[in-house]
Protein backbone atom coordinates (compact mmCIF):
# COMPACT_ATOMS: atom_id res chain seq x y z
CA UNK A 1 0.00 0.00 0.00
CA UNK A 2 1.10 3.57 -0.69
CA UNK A 3 0.19 6.64 1.91
CA UNK A 4 0.45 10.14 0.77
CA UNK A 5 2.22 11.77 3.79
CA UNK A 6 0.65 15.03 4.79
CA UNK A 7 1.60 17.83 7.41
CA UNK A 8 0.89 21.37 8.25
CA UNK A 9 4.48 21.36 9.80
CA UNK A 10 6.25 21.46 5.89
CA UNK A 11 5.03 23.57 3.52
CA UNK A 12 2.21 22.23 1.52
CA UNK A 13 3.03 21.08 -2.15
CA UNK A 14 2.90 23.65 -4.64
CA UNK A 15 2.70 21.71 -7.81
CA UNK A 16 0.85 18.09 -8.46
CA UNK A 17 2.86 16.29 -6.25
CA UNK A 18 2.84 14.95 -2.86
CA UNK A 19 4.99 15.87 0.90
CA UNK A 20 6.11 12.72 1.00
CA UNK A 21 5.21 9.11 0.02
CA UNK A 22 5.42 6.36 2.32
CA UNK A 23 5.56 2.67 0.09
CA UNK A 24 6.70 -0.23 2.36
CA UNK A 25 8.95 0.49 4.82
CA UNK A 26 10.10 3.52 2.59
CA UNK A 27 9.42 7.03 2.42
CA UNK A 28 10.42 8.97 -0.80
CA UNK A 29 10.64 12.80 0.43
CA UNK A 30 9.70 15.54 -2.56
CA UNK A 31 12.27 18.48 -3.07
CA UNK A 32 11.86 20.69 0.01
CA UNK A 33 12.21 24.48 -0.48
CA UNK A 34 13.03 27.07 2.41
CA UNK A 35 9.50 27.82 2.70
CA UNK A 36 8.36 28.75 6.83
CA UNK A 37 5.38 26.52 6.84
CA UNK A 38 3.99 29.05 9.67
CA UNK A 39 4.32 32.38 7.12
CA UNK A 40 4.25 30.94 3.80
CA UNK A 41 7.50 33.13 3.28
CA UNK A 42 10.95 31.79 2.25
CA UNK A 43 13.85 32.47 4.11
CA UNK A 44 16.71 34.31 3.43
CA UNK A 45 20.12 33.78 2.63
CA UNK A 46 22.06 30.04 2.29
CA UNK A 47 22.26 29.75 6.24
CA UNK A 48 18.12 30.69 7.04
CA UNK A 49 17.35 28.48 3.94
CA UNK A 50 19.39 25.18 4.46
CA UNK A 51 17.80 25.25 8.39
CA UNK A 52 14.67 25.54 7.51
CA UNK A 53 14.36 23.06 4.91
CA UNK A 54 16.03 20.14 7.47
CA UNK A 55 13.49 21.73 9.76
CA UNK A 56 10.94 21.17 6.78
CA UNK A 57 12.40 17.53 6.54
CA UNK A 58 12.14 16.42 10.47
CA UNK A 59 8.44 17.79 10.05
CA UNK A 60 7.42 15.01 7.08
CA UNK A 61 9.80 12.67 8.87
CA UNK A 62 7.64 12.78 12.35
CA UNK A 63 4.06 12.63 10.44
CA UNK A 64 5.54 9.56 8.94
CA UNK A 65 6.54 7.96 12.08
CA UNK A 66 9.76 8.46 11.25
CA UNK A 67 13.36 10.14 12.30
CA UNK A 68 16.32 11.98 10.36
CA UNK A 69 18.31 8.77 11.44
CA UNK A 70 16.11 6.58 9.66
CA UNK A 71 17.41 9.13 6.34
CA UNK A 72 19.11 6.52 3.81
CA UNK A 73 19.78 9.00 1.06
CA UNK A 74 19.74 12.56 0.20
CA UNK A 75 19.95 14.73 -3.02
CA UNK A 76 21.35 18.48 -2.67
CA UNK A 77 20.40 20.95 -5.65
CA UNK A 78 22.09 24.26 -5.01
CA UNK A 79 22.12 27.31 -7.38
CA UNK A 80 25.44 27.94 -6.59
CA UNK A 81 28.03 25.36 -5.77
CA UNK A 82 30.15 27.63 -3.71
CA UNK A 83 27.49 27.79 -0.95
CA UNK A 84 28.54 23.97 -0.87
CA UNK A 85 30.85 24.45 2.45
CA UNK A 86 28.24 26.06 4.56
CA UNK A 87 25.55 23.51 3.67
CA UNK A 88 28.01 21.17 4.22
CA UNK A 89 28.59 22.04 7.83
CA UNK A 90 24.77 22.66 8.58
CA UNK A 91 24.11 19.26 7.02
CA UNK A 92 26.61 17.19 9.21
CA UNK A 93 25.58 19.29 12.40
CA UNK A 94 22.16 18.36 11.92
CA UNK A 95 22.65 14.59 11.06
CA UNK A 96 25.82 14.49 13.31
CA UNK A 97 27.28 11.02 13.34
CA UNK A 98 24.61 9.68 10.92
CA UNK A 99 25.69 9.87 7.70
CA UNK A 100 23.03 8.87 4.57
CA UNK A 101 24.85 8.31 1.22
CA UNK A 102 23.55 11.63 -0.94
CA UNK A 103 24.59 13.64 -3.96
CA UNK A 104 25.10 17.40 -4.56
CA UNK A 105 24.32 19.02 -7.83
CA UNK A 106 24.52 22.39 -9.35
CA UNK A 107 21.72 23.31 -10.78
CA UNK A 108 21.20 27.03 -13.15
CA UNK A 109 17.56 27.68 -11.09
CA UNK A 110 15.21 26.40 -8.61
CA UNK A 111 11.39 27.21 -7.67
CA UNK A 112 11.03 30.47 -6.34
CA UNK A 113 14.67 31.42 -7.12
CA UNK A 114 15.58 29.49 -3.92
CA UNK A 115 19.15 28.88 -3.21
CA UNK A 116 18.72 25.38 -2.43
CA UNK A 117 16.01 22.36 -2.32
CA UNK A 118 17.24 19.07 -0.55
CA UNK A 119 14.96 15.42 -1.00
CA UNK A 120 15.22 12.51 0.49
CA UNK A 121 14.64 8.93 0.92
CA UNK A 122 14.31 7.23 4.63
CA UNK A 123 13.72 3.90 5.80
CA UNK A 124 11.90 2.78 8.87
Amino acid sequence: PMDFIKTAKAPAAIGPYSQAIKVDNFIFGSGQLPIDPQTGLMKVGIVEQTKQILSNITAILEASKAHKNDVVKTTIFLSDISNFSIVNEIYAEYFGEHRPARSTIEVSKLPKDSLIEIEFIAKI
